[in-house]
């Protein structure tokens, strides 16, 4: 799971969807690897302004990446200082990857196991909502 994924998922309890602490999940025990990709400065500069810039500077101190800037980058580097940190994003949000590990919600605990990559966030049915009873033809 990228790390850009997190930015768009929240805790899929009935519940917690009104409430701001489902936001982001929060990475435990994470096994973290890095997959080298092609940089894409387009994509990059595209997708920053649909980012919770807070989520990522706080997810990224979780998993130990503390060169994540306070402030969102406007996505048009002009200066190189301004192009190495849109370098480092690509590599924080694109090339690494959660393989193992959990996301839990800040709001009730649940943790939403990921292997291999992909994160498992089928409920258990006390937690999700409850079906309509679908009556049987005569």
């Amino acid at each position: 799971m990228k790390l850009l994924t997190v930015n768009f998922l929240t805790c899929a309890v009935k519940v917690c969807k009104s409430s701001a602490a489902s936001f982001p999940l929060h990475f435990q025990d994470a096994e973290v690897e890095q997959r080298e990709m092609d940089y894409n400065p387009t994509f990059l500069s595209n997708i920053l302004p649909r980012l919770e810039w807070d989520a990522i500077v706080t997810v990224a101190a979780e998993l130990g990446f503390t060169n994540v800037p306070a402030t969102k980058p406007d996505g048009n580097p002009e200066t190189e200082e301004e192009q190495q940190v849109m370098r480092d994003l690509h590599t924080l949000l694109l090339e690494t990857e959660v393989v193992e590990g959990k996301m839990v919600c800040g709001n009730c605990g649940h943790e939403y196991k990921i292997k291999e990559g992909i994160a498992n966030f089928l409920l258990p049915n006390h937690l999700g909502t409850p079906r309509d009873v679908v009556s049987s033809k005569p």
